[in-house]
């Protein structure tokens, strides 16, 4: 049997939030699949350790520090990006902030620091990317959203505003490029074991309970691995999903369609 050819070589994918977690494990799958990569994050230092590891096992990648709430700061690293890897085919939106109240009781900033990243970050990646995509009459933006968008948890506004937010950007430009060749779609991870999940059991007394508790809501009886997510993206920027556009993939080992426990 032939070998497989790399499903993204020749592209060249922008991640936000690289330093850790999904996005981490993003970028090491878009590379493992032939991408070239640009990685950005508010945690330079961070970032800069993944594309160091990636270069030192033969990956093309490079990391730039990014605000994503910042328009001149997301211009400079998708400028830095094209200076070293030419025009951007693919957008991976993964950077994001959980901000966590009820609403009654939220400090008056929570709202702006909650929607600044999660949903405008977002917009300003893509306002960034779009007229390379526009150009190449292709591309593929991919945000990653929640469960959040569309499963309410008590105490937990704004972050489920702005991730219900995220996905009507995600259908209204998947709509409007569509006939241009872009596709933007989303992702919709449920309990997934990143460093900011596992750090989340260290609050309770008992860490090792309250993660057994969680998992024994979760069907197959498990967090999901970032590896997992970072798959279901790589599929979305590939040139095997041409006809997926303004959907979303929910990655939640089918927690979000229990009616009750």
């Amino acid at each position: 049997m032939p070998e497989r050819a790399p499903r993204l070589r020749g592209k060249h994918v922008f991640i936000t939030g690289a330093a850790a977690g999904i996005g981490r494990a993003m970028a090491e799958a878009c590379v493992q699949e032939g991408a070239r990569v640009s990685l950005a994050d508010i945690d330079l230092e961070g970032v800069q350790a993944v594309a160091r590891q990636l270069r030192d096992t033969g990956g093309v990648a490079v990391a730039m520090s990014c605000d994503i709430a910042e328009p001149a700061s997301v211009d400079a690293a998708l400028e830095a990006a094209r200076g070293a890897h030419g025009p951007i085919t693919t957008l991976i939106n993964n950077a994001g902030r959980n901000v966590f109240h009820t609403p009654l009781e939220m400090p008056e900033a929570a709202w702006q620091r909650c929607m600044s990243v999660d949903l405008e970050g977002a917009w300003h990646c893509a306002r960034g990317v779009l007229p390379d995509m526009l150009a190449q009459a292709s591309g593929s933006i991919i945000n990653v959203a929640s469960t959040h968008a569309f499963s309410i948890l008590p105490g937990c506004f704004p972050y489920a505003v702005a991730k219900h937010g995220l996905m009507g950007l995600t259908r209204s430009l998947g709509i409007e490029y569509a006939r241009q060749g872009v596709r933007v779609n989303a992702i919709a991870p449920g309990y997934i074991a990143t460093p900011a999940v596992e750090a989340h059991w260290q609050r309770f007394d008992d860490p090792d309970a309250a993660r057994q508790r969680i998992e024994a809501l979760l069907p197959p009886g498990r967090l999901g691995a970032p590896r997992e997510v970072a798959m279901t993206a790589v599929f979305l920027a590939s040139d095997e999903a041409p006809f997926i556009n303004a959907s979303c993939i929910t990655i939640d080992g089918g927690r979000s369609v229990v009616y009750h426990d």
